[in-house]
């Protein structure tokens, strides 16, 4: 199984270094999301194929990942990266790094890679081991990939229109699902690998794929994920994005309190 990680992560590497070529043209490195996404999808694929796993979890498991991957990546390549001025965030790691930017944007594209293979956990587990586990466990991790496939396509959907309007530039997205959690596009991301994970649960060591969902939530509140959004939101909408924070969650979605 550690030869199948190790050989998967090596193929993304690949692929992020070639993004990492693009990237100069395109002048955009936002591409690296784009790159993140397809990556897990791509180990999720080569793992089912090359896999011994029971039938039932290896299918459940590489169609979520599958679907999960498609929309997402599309999503990512269409909104931040095809005929799209790069993102604030990736601006501003161009500030502070002052010097060798392409060298750091190197290391950073690669260190993507080495995350998707750490964060392909579940689907190596889950697609090793051939023993049968209780159906009721990967339909339970089914049924809560479908809430949260859903609810991450809605918010993604939700913020995509309400940028489409001009006369929003200035304003913060306060609608839909937004009115209830500053990040409900990341809280469903979350969930959806919980289900990852849930599914992984009956395979030999299936626990240790809890460590993917547990990845994912520390770098959404401590490294990547909600601390440099909200940085270039408040840089570039200033006191009414501060307003947003004091009335809205910033993770679960729960009703707006006055601000």
């Amino acid at each position: 199984m550690l030869i199948w990680m190790a050989q998967g992560t090596a193929v993304v590497a690949v692929l992020m270094f070639i993004l990492w070529l693009l990237h100069f043209p395109l002048r955009n490195a936002a591409i690296v999301d784009v790159g993140w996404v397809m990556g897990i999808a791509l180990l999720a694929m080569i793992y089912a194929v090359h896999g011994v796993g029971y039938w039932r979890r290896t299918l459940f498991l590489a169609l979520m990942v599958l679907i999960w991957g498609l929309r997402l990546g599309f999503h990512l390549l269409f909104t931040r990266v095809n005929g799209q001025p790069e993102e604030g965030r990736y601006v501003e790691r161009r500030r502070k790094w002052g010097s060798h930017i392409g060298l750091k944007f190197l290391l950073f594209f690669e260190f993507q890679a080495l995350l998707c293979g750490v964060l392909s956990l579940p689907f190596a587990l889950a697609m090793h081991d051939p023993s049968k586990g209780p159906p009721e466990v990967e339909n339970w991790g089914a049924a809560i990939w479908v809430v949260a496939f859903l609810g991450e396509m809605i918010a993604d959907s939700q913020l995509k229109r309400f940028k489409l309007n001009p006369q929003n530039k200035v304003r913060v997205c306060n609608v839909g699902l937004w009115r209830y959690s500053r990040h409900p596009n990341y809280f469903f991301e979350f969930l959806i690998w919980v289900s990852f994970a849930i599914v992984a649960l009956p395979a030999q060591y299936g626990y240790l794929g809890l460590i993917a969902p547990a990845l994912i939530l520390f770098f959404l509140f401590r490294v990547s994920g909600i601390p440099v959004t909200e940085e270039q939101a408040i840089r570039s909408k200033g006191e009414a994005y501060r307003k947003y924070q004091r009335s809205t969650s910033a993770f679960i979605p729960w009703f707006p309190s006055p601000p």
